[in-house]
């Protein structure tokens, strides 16, 4: 089976997550990417042993790449470089924003000198801007693009579970980086990307922000949605909380007849349409909270899913180890097979394989 980026050739100067989970796509659909790694290798290496002695994000997130390691400090892994990025498609980057350029490698000279390469710069804050020289990690613009404001409980904020600005930026960068290889197939030309991560979680915040800026600035809720009601956890009088999620006002009279058994709450005009229903939270939830309070778990769900209203399991990791909808994929690496969650997209007739993760190779004299 030929895969679709087969033949692509992409270097990767790269460490930690965001570039990392861009390349790793990449690599998946068939590309050959050749990942820079300091003398002492990605810090991404280090970040726990989880993973049979190695850690789990650089397993996840390097299958398949060929690993490179290079003093770009010295004219010999300069040299080297050169020669990399002269056979290469792609090249991205997530050093510090001019690095590459100190190094020799401006990016606008080397479109000049590629005119088909597409280079794909990765930051925290841009390329210029007040801000634009600070370090940017994960938890960093979480907090500085307001998002830890709107996570958490009523208490105090949290951080998201996980990497969740990396992994959105190495998204938005995969998705560039075919939007450009799709226009280089049509004009010939490469393209010039900048991803900053402030950037990509500004966007994904612009619901919470125009309801600040519509005068409804969101208030954080725990495991409930800040728009809709009923849409959160309820404890049934025996077994595990219960998720459910009413998207409409049909659905809410359907739950008020089949499932609280008071029909007459669906037309009530305190619950009638979900910006009422959202006004009187207290009220809405309370009058949920007193129908699971009725049934164990099971009966709950066996209700639920009769009427078919939306659910889930408040699950933890352990749960999600053993779901009967988790699929999973097994990559060779230098400690042995190693088995995680698959990639999200299904080809029909096309079953995929992966490549290893690569090991550490010492710095070449």
């Amino acid at each position: 089976m030929v895969l679709p980026l087969e033949g692509l050739n992409v270097v990767a100067i790269e460490q930690a997550v965001a570039a990392p989970y861009a390349t790793s796509r990449l690599a998946d659909a068939g590309a050959t990417v050749t990942k820079v790694e300091r003398p002492e290798g990605d810090f991404a290496r280090g970040y726990d042993d989880v993973a049979k002695g190695q850690s789990s994000y650089f397993v996840w997130l390097n299958r398949g790449k060929d690993s490179i390691t290079l003093d770009l400090g010295s004219d010999t892994g300069k040299e080297k470089l050169a020669q990399l990025i002269a056979n290469a498609d792609v090249l991205i980057q997530n050093l510090k924003p001019g690095a590459l350029a100190r190094l020799g490698f401006d990016p606008d000279r080397l479109v000049v000198d590629y005119p088909r390469l597409i280079t794909c710069s990765i930051s925290g804050f841009g390329e210029t801007g007040p801000m634009a020289d600070r370090k940017a990690y994960d938890l960093l613009i979480q907090a500085e693009t307001g998002l830890c404001s709107i996570t958490g409980g009523p208490n105090e904020p949290a951080r998201v579970g996980i990497s969740l600005v990396d992994i959105a930026t190495g998204a938005t960068a995969y998705t560039a980086i075919l939007e450009a290889l799709i226009q280089r197939g049509v004009t010939g030309k490469g393209a010039q990307i900048s991803v900053s991560m402030f950037d990509v979680l500004a966007d994904w915040l612009t619901v919470p922000l125009l309801n600040h800026e519509g005068g409804k600035s969101p208030q954080r809720v725990g495991l409930a949605h800040p728009s809709i009601a009923p849409y959160g956890v309820f404890q049934p009088k025996k077994g595990p909380a219960i998720l459910i999620a009413i998207q409409s006002d049909r659905e809410w009279r359907t739950l008020c007849s089949d499932f609280i058994g008071k029909p007459e709450l669906g037309a009530d005009p305190r619950f009638a349409t979900n910006v009422a229903r959202v006004n009187n939270r207290r009220e809405t939830d309370a009058a949920v909270g007193e129908a699971f309070a009725k049934f164990d778990a099971e009966t709950a769900i066996r209700l639920l899913t009769e009427a078919n209203i939306a659910l889930a399991s408040v699950n933890d990791m352990e749960g999600l180890s053993t779901h009967p909808h988790l699929r999973r994929i097994t990559v060779d690496s230098p400690n042995g097979p190693i088995s995680f969650p698959a990639p999200a997209a299904i080809f029909s007739g096309e079953p995929r394989s992966y490549g290893p993760i690569p090991a550490l190779k010492p710095l070449e004299a």
